[in-house]
């Protein structure tokens, strides 16, 4: 099984896509909510419930961790799951107000590894949620492995079907240089490729990997 072609793909990408000006956030908490409500659920519904939280006023550490769990599970209903998502929330704000003294910087200070282990251990938050929290908002330089990820890797024969998030991670490390832009853009180059081109049926004639080593099948 050959390496994917990294930097070539990456090339492929932007020519295809054009920069993406990710992560859609006004500030480092709104980043941090956007990144726990987006799990299992399309962006548009996280930017509603967004929506919900600015209007409420209550897009800050102090509101959302003084609202009670109706409440904050009502403000964000539209991301689905709302009363697990509320519950997620709350420990991320406990951690922060308990912790850090209610400060995303001091956070955000530790080294990348501790701060990826002091992240994971929260309820809910699994590696990707994790990693989008380290990259977009802490601005540290580590890959954020989606689900896209994993579908246009795999398609290609590029990755082994299990194949783990820290494997297909470690493939990004290797290949490119530790920078924040870099793995800003790529992440999202990758997902707008599975959004257009790379999904459950993919139209792989008119993508703009194609001839890079796909294999038979989808």
């Amino acid at each position: 099984m050959r390496r994917p072609p990294l930097r070539a793909i990456y090339r492929a990408l932007f020519y295809e896509f054009g920069p993406q000006n990710w992560w859609p956030g006004r500030t480092r908490l709104e980043i941090c909510v956007g990144a726990i409500l987006t799990q299992n659920t399309a962006w548009t519904n996280v930017e509603r419930a967004i929506r919900n939280l600015r209007e409420a006023r209550a897009l800050n550490l102090p509101a959302l961790h003084a609202a009670p769990l109706n409440q904050l599970g009502a403000w964000i209903r539209p991301a689905g799951c709302f009363n697990v998502k509320a519950r997620r929330l709350r420990a991320f704000t406990t951690l922060l107000a308990g912790q850090f003294g209610g400060r995303l910087e001091k956070l955000f200070a530790l080294p990348a590894a501790e701060l990826r282990a002091t992240l994971l251990a929260v309820h809910g938050i699994g590696p990707e949620t994790a990693d989008s929290i380290a990259l977009y908002a802490a601005e540290q330089p580590v890959f954020v492995v989606d689900a896209y990820t994993q579908r246009f890797l795999r398609r290609h024969g590029w990755i082994a079907e299990q194949a783990t998030y820290a494997e297909i991670a470690a493939l990004f490390a290797a290949q490119l240089p530790a920078s924040v832009p870099l793995f800003n853009e790529y992440h999202a180059l990758i997902v707008a490729l599975g959004k257009n081109f790379c999904r459950p049926r993919p139209l792989c004639d008119k993508c703009p990997l194609a001839g890079m080593g796909l294999k038979p099948g989808p």
